[in-house]
């Protein structure tokens, strides 16, 4: 079984990562960390440096319980609603996990709902944590 978990080093994305590897343990699951950045020019390097040092910090988080992971940082000029789906369809993804907060209906849209994008559009169940 491979998981994947949208993570930005957020607090709701660490409860995300967390119930993964919970659930990881039961199902002797690989699990995939993916950050997804726009990338280009607008990409700084404090920001990049920040990603690199989270994903680390949760690639550690997971092998604390020997469960088996691989972190990926994505910056291919897609929004990170599409890079979680096409990473999932390319990877072979049974479950997705990714963190959810609450906005306004002004913020979706303007901005859109990254987790909506995901649930909708995914290869595989979806699961959406507050």
């Amino acid at each position: 079984m491979n998981i994947l978990v949208g993570y930005s080093g957020s607090g709701i994305s660490n409860k995300a990562l967390s119930l993964a590897r919970e659930h990881a343990r039961i199902f002797n699951a690989r699990v995939f960390i993916l950050t997804s950045m726009e990338g280009g020019s607008g990409e700084k390097l404090k920001e990049i440096e920040r990603i690199e040092k989270s994903l680390d910090e949760a690639r550690q988080f997971m092998e604390e319980q020997k469960v088996a992971c691989e972190t990926h940082q994505l910056a291919r000029g897609m929004s990170p609603g599409e890079d979680v789906v096409k990473f999932a369809k390319d990877n072979d993804i049974n479950l997705i996990y990714v963190g959810i907060k609450k906005k306004s209906k002004a913020q979706k849209i303007i901005l859109g709902s990254t987790a909506q994008y995901i649930i909708l559009k995914a290869p595989c169940p979806v699961m959406a944590v507050k």
